[in-house]
């Protein structure tokens, strides 16, 4: 059985949840060889394994994490050439990206970004993606080369499997590049207890007709009932409602969760690019002719300041 090459996103030995989504994934494909890189690497084998991976592939060079993305390059082509893999699965986060990007060039082989499906098919792997603002579903496969293909977060489930996860060391020359671009400082990112926005399973957010910074508590209590990362609108971000960084949309960040609750935000495109594959979408408007009703699947006409408050009384009653 051919051999799907997964690259492994992981903090410290952590396997963070996309790339167990990948290992599902690849079990479609083939047979599942992670790679995991820097300080750490060889401590993520056993969740490796347990989801499937029949190796990890690991290197723990200094040098990925004193130097920005080429050295993570450098090692992938050094398995795709160590493998000769029938494709090669990268989460789409924004560094996941640029290394799949610079990855296709080296080996000569095509791209396909973003996509939230993976199957097999009769000349390769098939990919799934939303394109366009999300008005469109396109399936494309790659015609050159060995199929680098990145996946968007929540697009699989994680699903326990057994492999062997067997530990192999790789051989990684560094290039001349590979020591460019130094990083020279790191800042640990403030926590807010909530889930990643990108990763989150349930994603609550809310627009412009929150009216006010102050009235982003009302969504930030429904969100922490149901363990749910906070989004924002453009428009509420642009008020300086909330932070830029919990924008979603398509100038914003693109978040595909299991549920997405859209409270006071009226569906423009911008918005709806950023979270129309959402598995099941929940729209709170008081404008029963608002855009987002044409995608949801369940939806609520009324005032949020009356429904939310009420929806979170539930959802905590229920826990309880």
């Amino acid at each position: 059985m051919a051999e799907v090459l997964v690259y492994v996103d992981h903090v410290d030995g952590a396997v963070r949840k996309p790339t167990l989504e990948l290992l599902t994934l690849a079990r479609r494909l083939g047979e599942p060889v992670a790679v995991a890189l820097g300080a750490g690497a060889a401590r993520t084998a056993g969740t490796l394994g347990e989801h499937g991976a029949v190796r990890v592939l690991t290197s723990e060079a200094a040098e990925y994490g004193d130097y920005l993305v080429v050295p993570k390059v450098d090692a992938l082509q050094a398995a795709v050439e160590s493998v000769s893999p029938a494709a090669v699965l990268v989460s789409s986060s924004a560094e996941g990206k640029e290394v799949a990007a610079r990855l296709a060039l080296r080996i000569g082989s095509g791209l396909i970004t973003d996509a939230v499906d993976v199957e097999a098919g009769a000349d390769g792997p098939v990919a799934t993606q939303s394109v366009f603002a999300a008005s469109f579903t396109t399936r494309s496969k790659v015609s050159r080369g060995v199929p680098v293909i990145t996946v968007k977060p929540n697009s699989a489930p994680v699903e326990a499997a057994a492999g062997a996860g067997a530990v192999e060391e790789l051989a990684v020359s560094f290039s001349e590049l590979a020591s460019g671009t130094k990083v020279t400082s790191r800042t640990a990112r403030e926590s807010s207890g909530r889930p990643e926005l990108t990763e989150a399973a349930i994603v609550v957010s809310g627009g412009r007709g929150v009216n006010g910074a102050e009235n982003f508590a009302l969504i930030e209590a429904l969100a922490d009932s149901l363990g749910a990362a906070v989004g924002a609108s453009r428009a509420a971000v642009d008020a300086g409602w909330y932070p830029h960084s919990n924008q979603v949309g398509q100038t914003g960040k693109t978040v595909s969760p299991q549920l997405y609750i859209a409270s006071g935000i009226s569906g423009a495109i911008q918005h709806r690019a950023g979270m129309q594959t959402s598995k099941t979408i929940v729209a709170i408007n008081k404008d029963e002719e608002a855009p987002i009703f044409e995608l949801v699947d369940f939806g609520v006409v009324g005032d949020l300041f009356n429904v939310v408050p009420q929806l979170t009384e539930e959802v905590n009653t229920r826990k309880g």
